[in-house]
């Protein structure tokens, strides 16, 4: 099915017309539509108009309002208010026939379109370490970036997903050298191990070999030794290499199901991925010029930034003794994506403390070419998660949290929730809710907020049924599933013949707006927009709810048409939901 053009789109294009009817230079001016109080919509691009065109204002404004066509197909009512505002109200008929329109789309899409110009986004999120337990801090990275590939393909984009995991350095020469002296450490009894038995496995060895490392001399100089074997390649050290990362995904998948969040093995290139490219990458740095020795180190120097003695601050893509570091492999990243990925857009979901790194990176990616006006790098940047306290979010011991601890947490308060509303549901249903709550008021916590601003991580508000939280929607969604399950053999119809009441037609202006939310969400990388309208909307239905009698309405029409209401809202809050990486149940 075609998509659906928006109220607010087809209101756009008539006052367009009528703007360039009653001033020909006026054509292809924005009307500045927006929604409003005082009417449904209020235009305020007369002003401007006037002023450019040194007219009166109001009296420009009856003549573009006299060149608009009213009627009940779609604008009802246009008058001028104030100092030249055009306060429009749209048709009762108009609303419900354009929201027939996306309940009829057989794809689920309710209507809305493709981004006219898609192309392919390469996306850097949920990038956890090899032999590291995923804390707190790792949170965000996945919870947005999943949201934002969700976003983005639903639009119509090409995204390649990339969890640059951290999966190579110094420690692993340790790590490996003590494996090799200790064959058996990771050896499992089960045949299928879990992913808590895994992060134990390699937090013990991990341990171990932290503890013979700082106190044996001659085990740490065989493990630097190590480092430098693995660097090179060799078949041995690299097998006892590859059973680190092994041990370690089958605790990352396990941690993202958890998360109800799909990580795909081929999207997992770590650092490792980019060993072969490295001297490359300084030898056509070097010979351009972009980068330069300095005592010994491969740098890119950049005027306007300083350190706090006022000096130029370097990136440094190789030390002086021959090693690569981050720079190097983030810049071999860039080509890899740019020129064999064929990227128009670098995405990277990365905390806020590295925006200084990036910033280095992408413009030393710009001066040499791999960057230009046809690909664009961009770091969406992340706050903190804070605790209660406001302060960076740690245990009663000062230690950072784990992530799994911390979502075992709010599934078991999640589940006393929907424990103490369930009517008829079993201790497996209740179990599955309580998952889908649980991780669910999480992420709704995250994505609820803009990325870049820091947020308190409060499980009690979090699983609250009343205020802004997933719990609401959830509940809001679940409410009415119910009422279409009481409906037995009575369906949703659309009747737009029918007048609305005032609470119907809010909320049927709000459902029509999901298609320009998701496309402002996914052009501007911003779920907490999406989220935001999906509060928006539960609340339209709450008032609708109270006010509205649905399967008590006064003729079958109105029964009808608000179960359409009722559903067209379910389906919206479904899939804005699952856009946010969210389960909606049927029943809580």
């Amino acid at each position: 099915m075609a998509s659906v053009t928006s109220l607010s789109d087809s209101v756009q294009q008539h006052l367009a017309s009528a703007l360039s009817a009653t001033l020909p230079e006026a054509a292809g001016a924005d009307p500045l539509l927006r929604r409003s109080d005082r009417a449904d919509f209020q235009a305020n691009g007369v002003l401007a108009l006037a002023k450019k065109a040194k007219a009166n204002p109001r009296e420009l404004a009856a003549q573009v309002v006299s060149q608009v066509v009213t009627g009940d197909e779609l604008i009802k009512d246009v008058e001028v208010s104030g100092p030249g505002f055009l306060n429009i109200t749209i048709a009762d008929r108009a609303i419900t026939g354009n929201l027939a329109a996306r309940y009829a789309d057989e794809t689920g899409r309710l209507g809305v379109p493709y981004a006219e110009h898609p192309g392919t986004t390469v996306i850097d999120y949920a990038q956890p370490n090899v032999a590291k337990e995923m804390h707190v801090g790792h949170l965000r990275s996945a919870v947005i970036g999943d949201s934002v590939v969700q976003l983005l393909e639903f639009t119509g984009e090409n995204v390649v997903r990339r969890h640059h995991i951290g999966d190579w350095g110094t420690q692993f020469g340790m790590l490996i050298q003590y494996l090799d002296e200790h064959p058996h450490e990771l050896d499992h009894k089960e045949a299928q191990v879990t992913g808590e038995e895994a992060m134990s496995n390699l937090d013990r060895l991990y341990k171990a070999a932290r503890k013979k490392f700082d106190s044996d001399d001659e085990f740490k100089t065989r493990a630097r030794r190590r480092v430098v074997d693995l660097q090179a390649g060799d078949p041995h050290t690299l097998a006892m290499w590859q059973k680190f990362v092994d041990e370690s995904k089958i605790y990352f998948f396990s941690v993202f199901e958890k998360l109800d969040m799909e990580i795909r093995d081929p999207d997992i290139v770590g650092e490792s991925g980019y060993n072969d490219m490295l001297a490359e990458t300084c030898r056509l740095l070097e010979e351009s010029g972009v980068a330069v020795r300095s005592e010994g180190a491969l740098c890119v120097f950049f005027e306007d930034i300083k350190g706090p003695d006022g000096n130029p601050v370097p990136l440094i893509v190789q030390k002086s003794d021959g090693g690569f570091g981050y720079a190097a492999t983030d810049l071999s990243a860039i080509r890899d994506r740019v020129f064999n990925l064929k990227a128009n857009t670098l995405l990277y979901v990365v905390d806020a403390r590295q925006a200084l790194h990036f910033r280095m990176v992408f413009e030393t990616a710009r001066r040499a070419g791999w960057l230009g006006e046809d690909v664009t790098a961009v770091q969406l940047a992340f706050g903190t998660v804070l605790g209660k306290d406001g302060k960076p979010f740690k245990t009663r011991e000062g230690e950072t949290v784990r992530l799994v601890d911390l979502l075992d947490e709010a599934i078991d308060r999640a589940s006393a929730v929907v424990r103490e509303k369930a009517q008829d549901l079993s201790e497996e249903e209740i179990a599955e809710r309580g998952a889908q709550v649980g991780i669910g008021a999480v992420k709704y916590a995250d994505l609820s907020t803009s990325a870049n601003r820091d947020y308190k991580f409060d499980l009690d508000q979090m699983v609250s049924l009343n205020g802004d939280t997933s719990v609401y929607l959830q509940y809001a969604y679940a409410r009415i599933r119910s009422i279409l399950r009481k409906a037995g053999e009575t369906r949703p119809a659309a009747h737009p013949e029918l007048a609305l009441a005032d609470a119907e037609r809010a909320l049927g202006l709000h459902v029509d707006a999901f298609a320009q939310t998701v496309a402002e969400a996914a052009a501007e990388y911003a779920p907490h927009k999406l989220a935001a309208y999906l509060y928006q909307l539960a609340s339209f239905y709450t008032t609708f709810y109270d006010k509205c009698p649905v399967l008590k309405a006064e003729t079958p029409a109105q029964v009808e048409n608000r179960l359409f209401l009722c559903d067209i809202t379910a389906r919206t809050l479904h899939q804005g939901m699952a856009l946010l990486g969210i389960r909606t149940p049927e029943k809580l």
